[in-house]
């Protein structure tokens, strides 16, 4: 009788229905995948923005484009050297033969800086829908998870013919667990797909900036 009492987490989730099982299990799958998903755009920006300083302080050291490209060749690792090897890769492929330019080789290397920067931006937003999917329908999940185990506590309320506290509270605290898991998961969501969305902005601007500042060098050199 004192198990039938207990108000643990286990025990409130032994004794929900099957449908409010399945929701519960649904919630904390997606929290654990939500954290999952936190955890791996957490280390990714920061490698980001710590790939883009190093190879920053190496763009603007003074040595000669040609010597920093050969150094980090047409696939380096870093987004920041992939940008700067489109455009230098495109502005290797706009010589003739002769050593003349061919037209428009300006626009080419700004048009491959640009698809460079847009496969970076999409690797960084990549699995920030899972949060943003996560964070706006959890909490409806869960109010599912606690209307469905509301009206079975009211059903078990009216088979027993008693309002006794004791009777309602089990039911109504086990119905309103999956709010709470659905609370649980969603308000980490939330926030960290608003932060990352942020930081996402940031890095790719960062990007933008630099593609840029090298366009502007390219084109010096091609009117000179």
């Amino acid at each position: 009788m004192e198990a039938a009492h207990e108000f643990t987490m286990w025990a409130l989730f032994a004794r929900a229905t099957i449908t409010v099982k399945i929701v519960m299990i649904m919630l904390v799958a997606a929290s654990v995948w939500c954290w999952a998903v936190i955890i791996d755009k957490t280390l990714q920006y920061r490698k980001a923005r710590a790939e883009a300083a190093v190879f920053d302080r190496a763009f603007w050291s003074g040595e000669p484009l040609d010597g920093l490209f050969e150094q980090i060749g047409t696939d380096p690792d870093g987004a920041s050297e992939k940008i700067f090897a489109a455009g230098m890769s495109e502005w290797r492929r706009s010589h003739r033969d002769d050593g003349g330019l061919i037209a428009n080789a300006t626009a080419r290397i700004d048009r491959s800086m640009d698809v460079a920067i847009a496969k970076e931006a999409s690797r960084l937003q990549k699995g920030l829908p899972i949060l943003a999917t996560v964070g706006s329908t959890a909490p409806f999940v869960g109010l599912f998870g606690t209307v469905w185990g509301i009206m079975n506590a009211f059903i078990e309320i009216a088979e027993a013919q008693t309002t006794n506290l004791a009777v309602v509270a089990p039911g109504i605290a086990e119905a309103l667990l999956a709010t709470g898991l659905g609370l649980l998961a969603a308000i980490p969501a939330v926030i960290y797909y608003n932060k990352f969305s942020a930081d996402s902005d940031q890095i790719v601007g960062g990007y933008e900036a630099f593609a840029d500042e090298f366009a502007t060098i390219l084109s010096r050199q091609l009117d000179s």
